[in-house]
């Protein structure tokens, strides 16, 4: 398979699919990437699509094959990861037999020319059969047999629920060759689907603490003092971080007199719920008041001073990316939590 194809068109079909559409791309994906021996990065995909939609994780294993390639990896792999729950388990010797007799089962040479209808099922009955060959590879424990034949979409599903297969799969087998690339097809699909999905985070104690969950830190890894936030529950706010305590309204302006400049109404309501937040690896430190400073008649907001603030505007310098212009302080930080979750 072409991996660049591949990836643009699941991005396009999660941008602008039905809920069914991207519910089949997120599920085919997260097998791709767990028969590549990337289990993490399945696991974070399936994980981020759950939290984004939240529909019924069954969704990702609509029919037989699905969940019985699921149920194999499992097996192989020693256990259920938290986000499968909701699969029913299944009896894997009956599922092994019956996907045995699949694997071996003939097919016509005219299969998939007539559409579906008795004219087809009779010309079906009475056509040459022959082997599937890509079956056939499976059945014979070939996988770079199978790789060679798989063609541009391979049948991931029939191959994770070949039962003998799985353990080299979750081993690392990769015979697809795509392992390096994992990490970067589960990332453009979680930004994709934080694009389609953006998280409801309307206060800003609910975004700080998303921030604070998505860079990992704990209730013990943050100053003494912090307050704990009042999120509305959901998915993406279920651990409750302790966040850093917020800055006065005395701080908020006696910074503002000693910069000479009234800071935008979202940054004042930043500095209320926190004053300040340190660094991570995809963002610089963000300056309590007592940090903030003014150079060449900008306010600097971070160190390195990567973000500014010019005209009311924020703006985000990048020495990879250039430059970009946000139209708010918030605007910068909704950016900075899709960052960390494509990333995390």
């Amino acid at each position: 398979m072409d991996a660049g194809e591949y990836l643009e068109a699941a991005v396009r079909d999660v941008l602008t699919a039905t809920e069914a559409g991207v519910d089949d791309r997120i599920g085919y994906a997260a097998l791709l990437l767990a028969v590549t021996g990337a289990l993490d990065e399945a696991d974070r995909l399936v994980e981020q699509w759950l939290a984004r939609t939240e529909r019924p994780v069954s969704a990702l294993a609509p029919d037989p094959v699905r969940a019985r390639a699921w149920a194999m990896l499992f097996e192989a792999r020693g256990g259920r990861p938290a986000w499968a729950e909701g699969l029913p388990p299944l009896d894997l010797d009956a599922e092994e037999r019956a996907h045995a007799v699949s694997l071996r089962r003939a097919v016509s040479d005219l299969e998939g020319v007539l559409p579906p209808g008795p004219i087809a099922e009779v010309v079906k009955q009475v056509a040459p059969a022959r082997p599937d060959r890509v079956r056939t590879a499976l059945a014979d424990g070939d996988l770079a047999r199978w790789a060679s034949l798989a063609g541009p979409r391979p049948d991931v599903a029939t191959l994770a629920a070949t039962r003998a297969l799985a353990p080299a799969l979750v081993a690392g087998a990769d015979p697809l060759g795509l392992r390096d690339w994992a990490p970067a097809c589960a990332g453009a699909l979680v930004a994709a689907l934080h694009e389609r999905y953006p998280p409801e985070l309307g206060s800003w104690p609910e975004l700080i603490a998303e921030i604070v969950r998505l860079r990992g830190h704990g209730a013990g890894s943050l100053p003494r003092g912090g307050v704990t936030p009042e999120p509305r529950p959901g998915p993406l706010l279920r651990d409750r971080p302790v966040l850093p305590p917020p800055a006065s309204e005395a701080a908020i302006r006696s910074a503002e007199l000693r910069l000479g400049v009234e800071l935008p109404p979202d940054h004042r309501d930043f500095l209320r719920t926190c004053d300040g937040l340190p660094a991570d690896v995809v963002f610089p430190r963000l300056l309590g008041t007592a940090d903030l400073r003014t150079e060449n008649g900008v306010v600097v907001l971070a160190e390195p001073a990567v973000l500014l603030l010019s005209a009311r505007h924020v703006v985000e310098v990048d020495p990879v990316l250039g430059t970009t212009v946000h139209e708010s302080f918030r605007a910068a930080l909704l950016q900075h939590a899709t960052l960390l979750a494509q990333a995390s």
